[in-house]
C-alpha cells in the first residue's frame, strides 16, 4: 500500500506535473493507494466552496482510508520524534510524525513532497516512494 500525503494531493488538484503526480496518475490505475483520516481533512480544508467539497470527498473516499487517532500511535509518535530531536532533527508539524509512524508501523510506503519526511526514512526506516524523474518533452 501506498499512502500519499497531502503535499501531493495538492499538486495533484492544482495540475502541477512533477515526479510524485505523474507517479500517482499512473498508480491510480493499478497500485493499491490510499491516505489517513488526518491527510482527508488536510486536503478537504482546502477547498473553497460546497461543490467542490462534496465532489472532492466523494472522489477521495474510494481509496483506502486509514484512521490515525488512537492512543498507540499518538505515543509512537511522539517517541519518534523523541528519537529525531536527539538525532538534532526536529520536525515541524506533528501531522507529519503521525503519517510517518503510521506507515512505518503498518509498513506502508510514503509517496510525498514534504522535507520532514527525510529523517524518517534515514533514521527510523521510512519506506518512500522516490518517482524517476519525468523525461523531458
Amino acid at each position: 500500500m501506498v499512502i500519499v500525503d497531502t503535499s501531493v494531493w495538492i499538486d495533484a488538484l492544482r495540475g502541477t506535473v512533477n515526479r510524485q503526480t505523474v507517479w500517482l496518475k499512473r498508480a491510480v490505475l493499478g497500485e493499491e493507494v490510499g491516505l489517513t483520516s488526518l491527510i482527508l481533512c488536510e486536503v478537504l480544508q482546502g477547498v473553497k466552496n460546497d461543490a467542490q467539497f462534496r465532489g472532492l470527498r466523494a472522489d477521495l473516499l474510494h481509496f483506502f482510508i486509514f484512521d490515525t487517532g488512537s492512543a498507540e500511535l499518538a505515543i509512537a509518535s511522539a517517541q519518534n520524534y523523541q528519537t529525531l530531536r536527539k538525532k538534532g532533527y526536529t520536525v515541524r508539524k506533528t501531522i507529519e510524525c503521525i503519517i510517518a509512524t503510521f506507515c512505518i508501523e503498518e509498513d506502508h510506503r510514503l509517496l510525498h513532497r514534504d522535507s520532514d519526511f527525510e529523517p524518517f526514512e534515514k533514521h527510523l526506516g521510512l519506506r518512500v516512494v522516490h518517482p524517476p524523474a519525468i523525461a523531458p518533452n
